[in-house]
Formats: structure tokens, C-alpha cells, sequence
């Protein structure tokens, strides 16, 4: 979902780099409180992480490819502040060095990759472990299902940012059509990488699994004060 250079016209481009600095300082804010001992240097793992992955891509159609995003999946490691952090760092490493999607086009990119993904696919893996039994392992089929939900959701808000400043000439229609049902697809992809990933890490080291963490403080409530 790279966008590059001049997709999106100068105005709405100017708009979405501000929105994206804004959202960013916020969430260097938020991720005060989530990082720590382990979650600091697991940071920068996540991110090397989600930076390899991103250069594999998969088959979803004939001629189309996709590849991780990766948003829900930092998110559910270390944090939505924090994983939208290791999304922007990726973002803008392949902006600057790899041509990666366009310079101008940066905070469009971050808000749909980074902000996006990350925080509206975490709130749906918070709002699911409400209803899921209350167990660690819970956090696996939630973040299958944010990390799918997460990807058409980034490609609608980009078909919104199309119909305020998209450049060329292409029926609104097709681009709803073709963005949200390729991405579906990249979708079922990207909640496959996440669901194998995160529990991988949870069946070893679920102390390292920042959405786990909210059962470690529910035991600690529950057990008996002497």
C-alpha cells in the first residue's frame, strides 16, 4: 500500500504529513508508559522484524502481490504507541533509502500503515480478549482478527484520502472496489504472518507479548493476600 509521489495531490499530502507529525507525537508519548526493560530492546527487534518482512511479498491475484504490514502485530508485542512508532521508523527507512513509496507522500503512508493499522487494529484486539475467555492464548485469534480487519480498513480511509486529493483520473468506484477487495485478500496474509508470529512468541516467551499482559494483572488480582 505504498503510495508514492504525486497520487495525492500537494494540499492533502501537506494535510496528512501534519496529521501524521501530530499522531506521532503523541504516541512518542504514549510509549513512555509501555516501554520498558523488555519491551524497549524488543522495540527495535519488532521493527528489523517488520522491515524484512515487508520486503517479501505474496501473490493475491493475477499481477498483485502484497506483503506484511505489520501495524497490529508490533501492537500486540509491544504496544499500539509503541508499534505505530516501529511502523513510522520502517516507513520512513524505505522512504529515504529504498524509494519505497513517495517522500511527499510520507504521511499519507504512515497514516494508513502505522496509525492505522496499529491503533484500530489493536482496539479491535482489545475489544475482542472483552469477549474471548480470559486466557493467554486468547490473544492469538484476536490478533488474527484485528490484524485482517486492519488492512481493508487502512485501504478504505486511503480511498477517503483519494476522493479529497487523489490525482488521477480513476473512476471512484474502481478504486473502492480494487483497493478494499485486494487488500481483503493481503488482509487473510497479513493475519496468517501475525497469528504464526505472535504465537510463536507467546508459546515461549509470553512475558514479551504486551497484549498477554492484561492476564498476568487479572492473576495477580485474583490470587490470595495473606
Amino acid at each position: 500500500m505504498h503510495v508514492p509521489d504525486g497520487f495525492i495531490n500537494a494540499p492533502i499530502s501537506i494535510a496528512a504529513g501534519i496529521v501524521a507529525a501530530g499522531g506521532l507525537a503523541v504516541c512518542l508519548r504514549g510509549a513512555r508508559k509501555e516501554l520498558d526493560d523488555k519491551t524497549a530492546p524488543l522495540a527495535g527487534l519488532v521493527a528489523a522484524f517488520v522491515f524484512a518482512v515487508q520486503m517479501l511479498n505474496f501473490p493475491v491475484g493475477v499481477g498483485t502481490s502484497g506483503h506484511l504490514m505489520g501495524g497490529v502485530l508490533a501492537a500486540v508485542l509491544v504496544g499500539p504507541y509503541t508499534g505505530v512508532l516501529c511502523v513510522s521508523v520502517v516507513l520512513i527507512v524505505q522512504a529515504l533509502f529504498f524509494a519505497d513509496g513517495g517522500l511527499s507522500a510520507l504521511g499519507v503512508n504512515i497514516i494508513l500503515m502505522a496509525l492505522v493499522t496499529a491503533l484500530a487494529g489493536y482496539a479491535i484486539v482489545v475489544a475482542l480478549q472483552h469477549v474471548l475467555p480470559k486466557r493467554r492464548s486468547s490473544v492469538v485469534p484476536a490478533a488474527v482478527v484485528g490484524a485482517l480487519a486492519s488492512v481493508p480498513l487502512a485501504a478504505a480511509v486511503f480511498v477517503l484520502l483519494f476522493v479529497l486529493g487523489g490525482t488521477a483520473d480513476i473512476p471512484l468506484g474502481e478504486v473502492l472496489a480494487g483497493m478494499v477487495g485486494v487488500h481483503v485478500l493481503i488482509g487473510i496474509g497479513e493475519a496468517i504472518i501475525t497469528g504464526l508470529t505472535v504465537g510463536s512468541i507467546l508459546g515461549v516467551r509470553p512475558d514479551l507479548v504486551f497484549a498477554a499482559r492484561r492476564y498476568e494483572q487479572e492473576l495477580e488480582l485474583r490470587a490470595p493476600t495473606r
